[in-house]
């Protein structure tokens, strides 16, 4: 009985963990989650000196069109969400979502979200498109460690929505605005497309 509790703790840790980096849960206060507004966002690149330790990394995209990876993205609404797959029949996870997509077009990318840290080249939010990366902290909102991620999908005059896969409830891939809830935890927008 005692193995069996213990598992059954430890699938729900997992599951409610998500796609995070960071396995430290931290709840914002009010008073965090005021400083974090929208209109208080870094423009580019706040990371933790943890993170700056991250290699960059390349992505060829192969001359894809952010428009068509974005596009096919969509395709996948309301696959499940499945922490570490990469497999659209099991469901995905943040980063596994996004490794699937570009693999759909024969671009490699890294498996892990903070590994995504310094990737492409880092653009203001305001200027950011569709097909960039919104890259966000994990649940540990103090540490400024890449632990989620998605595509944008839109930016009209600075609303801006994106495409992720969610652990919440199991939700899965959706698209979402950035709310307050992901404001408190955005670190930056990288572009990996050419101009």
């Amino acid at each position: 009985m005692k193995f069996f509790v213990s598992v059954t703790v430890l699938i729900a840790f997992i599951l409610i963990q998500g796609c995070s980096t960071s396995r430290r849960t931290k709840y914002v206060t009010g008073n965090e989650t005021a400083k974090r507004s929208t209109e208080e966002l870094p423009a580019t690149g706040k990371v933790s000196a943890a993170a700056k330790s991250i290699p960059p990394r390349t992505i060829d995209t192969k001359n894809a069109d952010p428009v068509s990876v974005v596009d096919f993205a969509e395709t996948l609404i309301g696959t499940k969400y499945k922490y570490g797959s990469t497999i659209k029949e099991n469901g995905f996870d943040c980063s596994g979502f996004v490794t699937y997509v570009f693999s759909h077009f024969n671009i490699s990318v890294p498996r892990v979200s903070k590994d995504f840290t310094n990737a492409g080249t880092p653009v203001p939010l305001e200027k950011s498109r569709k097909g960039d990366l919104i890259l966000f902290t994990g649940t540990d909102t103090t540490g400024w460690m890449v632990g989620h991620m998605g595509f944008i999908t839109e930016n009209n005059n600075g609303k801006v929505r994106f495409i992720h896969a969610a652990s919440g409830k199991s939700i899965g891939v959706i698209i979402s605005e950035l709310s307050r809830y992901y404001a408190t935890r955005f670190v930056k927008v990288v572009r990996v497309f050419d101009e």
